[in-house]
């Protein structure tokens, strides 16, 4: 076995990032004029793709503070930790870079390795649709109530306005708590060549992924707990259910006659909700490591 094959991911591994949203649009909706995201029953939703971006513009970015911390740490090798969803890239060159078993492809593209692309299909017989880690879809916990309000600008945009305004352009959730499952497959890493390094470094952003990508419509958004759950074994060791339902929290009063008021109304703070701190026992005992992330900063 090759030095690059005994690094490479070997452990299955549970994740569940436990986000709450003040006054904040966690992720807007094109369909619905970036409308924050929700279902037909009023759960709020934050999309996979939303989330991994952030990740990508904290490595893409290489004059940002967490990314000089990361490499410092870590003694990171920067050409390693290009990233392959930016704006500008040339599929041209992408394709050299693909040739001859796309090593080059995968020692460059740490997104790449890590979520999986469409890219390497077109590299010849070997193809991959997957990564190793992949983000489920966040909903939140309870319905959201989302407000609009109408932005103004003391200069006009348009020509002979004295002033500006953009009716209804300012969407935000009141208060919402959403719960974002992801998964370590080591299967795939065989594939896209996704060493422990690569999931280590992720590990290290997920704290940072908000409050360094923070903006104008999204200043008040926090993962609470960022669960981290390593099974014993490549195959896995316990259910990945198993473990996010022991996490999940749960609206005060669930198990009550209140439990469907209680459930139906959004919520208006982090209180209304009763958040687990720790695995049942039966179920750490199955586990390599659990850990929260947050506790890591």
């Amino acid at each position: 076995m090759s030095e690059k094959n005994a690094n490479l991911v070997d452990k299955r591994a549970t994740g569940l990032l436990i986000i709450e949203v003040r006054n904040s649009n966690p992720n807007g909706d094109p369909d619905r004029e970036s409308d924050p995201r929700q279902r037909q029953d009023g759960r709020g939703e934050i999309s996979p793709v939303s989330f991994k971006r952030k990740l990508r513009d904290l490595i893409e970015d290489k004059q940002c503070p967490v990314w000089i911390d990361i490499k410092t740490k870590k003694n990171l090798v920067e050409n390693r930790f290009y990233i392959l969803e930016q704006r500008g890239r040339k599929r041209e060159d992408i394709k050299k870079e693909l040739a001859n078993g796309g090593e080059v492809f995968k020692d460059k593209y740490w997104d790449g390795r890590l979520f999986g692309n469409t890219f390497l299909e077109e590299g010849g017989s070997t193809t991959i649709k997957t990564g190793v880690v992949q983000f489920g879809l966040g909903v939140s916990m309870s319905p959201v109530d989302i407000e609009r309000l109408t932005n103004t600008s003391k200069s006009g945009v348009e020509e002979g306005k004295d002033r500006g305004m953009a009716p209804l352009a300012y969407r935000i959730v009141k208060h919402g708590v959403y719960c974002i499952p992801f998964f370590v497959n080591p299967t795939a890493a065989q594939k896209t060549g996704c060493v422990q390094e690569d999931i280590d470094v992720m590990l290290h952003l997920i704290p940072y992924a908000y409050p360094h990508t923070a903006s104008y419509i999204r200043p008040y958004v926090e993962i609470r707990h960022a669960w981290y759950m390593e099974h014993k074994s490549a195959l896995g060791s316990c259910s990945d259910f198993a473990l996010i339902d022991a996490l999940t929290p749960k609206r005060k009063g669930e198990t009550d006659e209140r439990r469907k008021e209680n459930t139906e109304k959004p919520s208006t703070s982090w209180d209304d909700y009763d958040v687990p701190k720790e695995l049942p026992k039966e179920l750490r005992e199955r586990l390599n490591n659990f850990k929260d992330l947050m506790n890591e900063q």
